[in-house]
């Protein structure tokens, strides 16, 4: 009788030995316990093999959320270790891939992002940190799922820090070198945003086709070493440019249309 797909073994932050033959909810180290990044990548890569998550133990998943939402609104990674807006993203794509939002106390997630809005505009890691581009996406793809974008307190200067984030490329912060994870970061950003058209999108495709390497992926820069990281936001980024023979992106989830099953079917 196969079991229910759930954590067993790994810790949260050093990691551990995988034993598929453990009990469900079996500690395999002292204090092991799941990873709410690893919980979202893990469903991403489900719904990528197009699985339909019925063996996944969503309940136990959803209930762990409520363990990892601080009072403050923000979401830890593990209930001992640290919390900020990656993991905020996480919380929501899960709970909105598993159809059960009962894990997460919006009104207070909501505050909490309203609230990590700096004063340039950008979004920042949390309250009182400078807008960075992975948390300003991570911020407003969450608002999004939340059905509560509306909450921005300033979404002009969103709009505009995101403009100003462009040269020959994306960059995450101000007076940083262009990379390209940013062209999904925030090309994705001002997509949900509605705003993708004032994107350089001729300059931003030549920048991200130059961070490709002779090895095939993508770099953070052009002319450094590829990285599965970059190869990946490198292509979701060509994918939001238009580039052909690339599967559409769900700008949300962060994975193709097709995976996240929003792919429009053609007449």
């Amino acid at each position: 009788k196969e079991r229910p797909i759930s954590a067993s073994g790994g810790g949260p932050s050093y990691g551990g030995k995988y034993d598929p033959t453990c009990k469900v909810g079996e500690a395999m180290l002292p204090k092991d316990e799941a990873h709410i990044a690893m919980t979202y990548s893990a469903l991403c890569a489900l719904r990528i093999l197009g699985d339909d998550l019925k063996k996944v133990d969503k309940k136990a998943i959803v209930s762990s959320l409520k363990l990892l939402q601080r009072e403050n609104g923000c979401f830890r990674c593990a209930t001992s270790e640290e919390d900020d807006m990656r993991f905020m993203y996480c919380a929501c794509v899960i709970s909105d891939m598993l159809g059960d939002w009962s894990g997460v106390n919006k009104e207070a997630a909501v505050k909490y992002i309203v609230e990590s809005q700096a004063f340039d505009g950008g979004i920042g890691l949390r309250i009182g940190a400078e807008g960075h581009g992975g948390t300003t996406y991570c911020a407003v793809a969450s608002l999004v799922l939340m059905g509560r974008l509306d909450a921005l307190k300033d979404y002009d200067g969103l709009v505009r820090w995101c403009v100003y984030g462009q040269g020959q490329g994306f960059v995450g912060r101000p007076n940083k070198p262009p990379d390209s994870c940013y062209s999904f970061w925030i090309g994705a950003t001002m997509m949900m945003l509605g705003v993708y058209d004032l994107t350089a999108a001729n300059d931003n495709r030549h920048f991200n086709l130059r961070c490709q390497t002779k090895w095939g992926g993508f770099g953070k820069y052009p002319d450094v070493h590829p990285d599965i990281l970059h190869s990946y936001f490198g292509i979701c980024g060509l994918s939001m440019m238009g580039m052909d023979g690339l599967r559409p992106i769900d700008p949300v989830w962060g994975i193709t249309q097709r995976a996240a099953g929003k792919e429009k079917k053609k007449n």
